[in-house]
């Protein structure tokens, strides 16, 4: 551990859960191969367990998460590897109700990561920067976010075909690939597909 980083509760909580689960882990059978070939893109969202929503079992699909669940370069890089190198065929983006990513846009990350780098507070339905009383542990806030392209968005159907189409689009994404699209109602647990 760096002389920056100290031991908090979370840590010592994570700890001792993994010394619990090691003790009975029974899973070194699986392959790295998902076992009915499928890859999910989905949201970071803590409301969200791709396993228990799709139905799933450990080794039986990829999950690769982001904030609001986009095809990013990154997202999409990985959607390659998993086809390539490790066989899915069926693709889905799954973005959900009441996302983050729906409630800022690019200029407001921008100008809030500019203020200060700590985490901002909705008041009123509007990102602020509270007043800090100390800034002695924080770096100062940078114009970096500014020309970060963060991927917000505003309309959830859109957002999931748009989306689909950068995928499919992709120089490297072969033609027989499946690609799906659905809406994860955070209220409900609902998958909608998205046509």
């Amino acid at each position: 551990m760096s002389e920056n980083t100290r031991e908090t509760e979370n840590f010592t909580s994570i700890v001792e859960a993994n010394t619990h689960y090691s003790k009975s882990f029974s899973q070194s059978e699986l392959q790295p191969q998902p076992t009915r070939h499928i890859s999910i893109l989905t949201c970071m969202d803590s409301r969200m367990d791709p396993y228990k929503f799709a139905g799933l079992l450990d080794g039986e699909a990829h999950i690769i998460r982001n904030a609001g669940g986009r095809a990013t370069e990154d997202a999409i890089r990985s959607l390659i590897i998993s086809h390539k190198f490790l066989g899915t065929l069926d693709w889905f983006v799954i973005h959900h109700t009441n996302c983050g990513m729906t409630l800022v846009t690019d200029d407001v990350i921008g100008e809030l990561l500019e203020g200060d780098l700590e985490t901002a507070v909705l008041e009123e339905g509007v990102w602020v920067n509270p007043k800090r009383e100390s800034t002695a542990n924080t770096k100062p806030g940078s114009a970096v976010g500014k020309a970060i392209d963060w991927h917000t968005f505003t309309d959830l159907r859109e957002s999931v075909l748009k989306d689909i189409s950068t995928i499919r689009n992709h120089n490297l994404v072969p033609n027989h690939i499946n690609i799906f699209g659905f809406i994860f109602d955070v209220k409900t647990g609902k998958l909608t597909p998205v046509n």
